[in-house]
């Protein structure tokens, strides 16, 4: 079996921090800022946004780095490429060059597809890309690399007489691409886009689309726009209890604060559950090998045979589930006020596009991924078998049917609300954005801006290093809590690994 690796603890003496070769500021020089619109003239419309669109009303932020490429010998060359190939891509993904807006009759959140431009900026670090340390690990000097929000007297000036009118000027665009050339010929390409246009998957063939352009090649998926497919039923059903989701009180407040935050060009507007901590959190990264996972896998085979049929034992719901048992039981509250055991529920995501009848278009754009749950007191995970806790993250994803997502759906649609659990896995691990396939190659790496939420796990690939011997089939687990916590939550980690 292979060691788990803790990263950025080669130091013991500093413990959940990051490596020292890390470097906090990549000294980025923003040299130019501008719109891009769509090739073609589109039709101005308004998207409808399905009620699991509704609730993702912030901004993800990704990094993509690239080495020198010798047919792109500066990432200038690369950055022109993908300017035009922008303009190209919001022909056929419109709504990315529109502007978010509130329908003061419905109170829901709309799409203007206006053509009013996608955000590029062009910048340069004088560092080479070997000189910025590791990129596995999340460094928050990364966000240099993207451009959250452009400066709002620029766009009132790239806007006038162009496609729209005045007020757009006002609105942030929902997609902004940063080109960041290194000293060594290499590239980032850092892109903010709102979380209410796509999703991971989405997310991914949207780049393959991309690429695709950039190589002039037609797309490699043909987009499918209309998210009517996930509109809630009339009238609305909900058949199913959804312990999984908290409904929010004081909703014409939320409204009020949505319309107010979109007119001066915010996006963040909803509250959340999981909000950024003040409190000082030490950071680790958890490192599996394959060979961890397999054995882990081999650890669940010993669920009773009567439920191997129906319960599927993923590298994924092996690791969800050991990260669960070491997150409940590392909290300091293990029993509730009334001295029993307090219960602890995972929150995961599940993509729904082939489980529903029928399945969405492949080239479905939209958020189609629900919150499935796994419950179960502190007690029951710490005393109870490994395979219990994996067979309840597949029952978590098995729960989710065609009709249980409708219900959920529906749910949205009588009640604003958002998840409810203790913690909640965000992966990145399979969506392969590293292996896109662009005219300068592959990614050397692709990974989120990371900010500090220590009830928001992350799983992300690991690099793919063949002389290092890795094939970017094991998983690296982003962990944030504090001091205490996190000491407790590693030693049950090696317990629970190698036990």
């Amino acid at each position: 079996m292979g060691i788990s690796q803790l990263r950025g603890d080669e130091d013991r003496e500093h413990e959940g921090n990051p490596p020292h070769s890390l470097l906090q500021d990549l000294k980025v020089t923003v040299h130019h800022s501008s719109l891009v619109f769509p090739s073609q003239q589109t039709q101005k419309r308004t998207m409808f946004l399905s009620n699991i669109d509704q609730v993702l009303n912030f901004d993800v932020q990704s990094v993509h780095f690239f080495g020198a490429h010798k047919d792109f010998p500066n990432g200038q060359i690369a950055a022109e490429k993908l300017r035009d190939s922008l303009a190209k891509i919001l022909v056929p993904y419109d709504f990315l060059a529109g502007r978010l807006k509130l329908n003061p009759n419905t109170g829901r959140l709309e799409i203007e597809c206006n053509g009013a431009g996608a955000g590029f900026v062009v910048a340069s670090s004088e560092y080479a890309l070997d000189e910025i340390g590791d990129l596995v690990y999340p460094n928050s000097a990364f966000a240099q690399l993207v451009c959250s929000a452009m400066d709002h007297d620029q766009l009132l000036k790239l806007t006038a007489g162009a496609v729209g009118d005045d007020h757009d000027g006002l609105r942030q665009p929902i997609f902004i691409l940063q080109v960041t050339t290194f000293k060594c010929g290499g590239f980032a390409m850092g892109i903010s886009n709102n979380h209410a246009t796509l999703d991971g998957i989405s997310f991914r063939l949207f780049l393959d689309n991309l690429a695709a352009l950039a190589a002039n090649k037609p797309l490699a998926v043909i987009p499918y726009n209309d998210r009517q497919i996930l509109a809630a039923r009339s009238p609305p059903r909900v058949t199913f209890i959804h312990p999984e989701l908290q409904e929010l009180e004081n909703i014409s407040t939320l409204e009020r604060k949505q319309e107010d935050e979109l007119e001066v060009g915010g996006h963040d507007t909803h509250p959340t559950v999981f909000e950024a901590t003040q409190e000082e959190l030490d950071f680790k990264i958890f490192r599996l090998t394959a060979s961890d996972i397999a054995h882990l896998k081999e650890k669940a085979k010993s669920i009773a045979s009567s439920t191997k049929e129906r319960v599927k034992i993923t590298s994924f719901s092996v690791v969800t589930a050991l990260i669960w048992r070491c997150k409940a039981l590392s909290s300091s509250t293990y029993v509730d006020d009334h001295g029993e055991s307090r219960e602890s529920r995972i929150l995961y995501a599940v993509d729904i596009r082939q489980r529903l009848n029928p399945p969405l278009p492949q080239g479905y754009t939209g958020n189609a991924v629900l919150t499935a749950y796994a419950s179960a007191g502190c007690r029951e995970l710490e005393e109870g078998p490994f395979s219990r806790a994996v067979e309840m993250v597949s029952e978590g994803a098995a729960r989710m049917t065609d009709e249980y997502a409708r219900s959920v759906i529906d749910w949205g649609e009588l009640r604003k609300g958002f998840p409810n659990g203790e913690v909640l896995v965000s992966s990145w691990w399979r969506l392969g954005f590293a292996d896109v396939e662009y005219p300068w190659g592959k990614p050397r790496y692709s990974c989120p801006v990371v900010y500090h939420r220590k009830d928001i796990i992350l799983f992300f690939p690991e690099q793919d290093v063949p002389d290092n011997g890795t094939n970017g089939t094991g998983v690296n687990i982003l962990v944030a809590l504090p001091h205490r916590e996190m000491q407790k939550f590693q030693a049950l980690f090696q317990k629970f690994l190698l036990g």
